[in-house]
């Protein structure tokens, strides 16, 4: 499948190198959909975990780093299972 049909198809690059997989979660397609992931989950998460102390003005730097963890961690296990899925073996060569 080329590029253009994977665009067309709405599915995400397949990748075997590093560099591959890095051009993949930069997608403007895989940004979109896995910053919408963290946003949902993330929001969620913060109101569970974190927003009764932000609201009550009690909040330190670690709670403020947890928050950003909060939004950092479904960001990275989301782009993890895209790159898992999408992942294709390398060709091997066959002497």
């Amino acid at each position: 499948m080329t590029k253009s049909q994977d665009a067309m198809q709405g599915t995400a690059p397949t990748w075997c190198t590093w560099r591959q997989a890095l051009s993949a979660v930069v997608a403007p397609r895989s940004l979109k959909r896995s910053g919408s992931i963290a946003l949902i989950v993330g929001s969620l998460f913060f109101a569970m975990n974190q927003l009764e102390v932000i609201m009550a003005d009690r909040a330190t730097a670690l709670v403020w780093a947890k928050a950003a963890l909060t939004y950092l961690t479904p960001l990275v296990v989301s782009n993890i299972g895209m790159l898992s899925a999408t992942r294709k073996p390398r060709p091997t060569s066959h002497t």
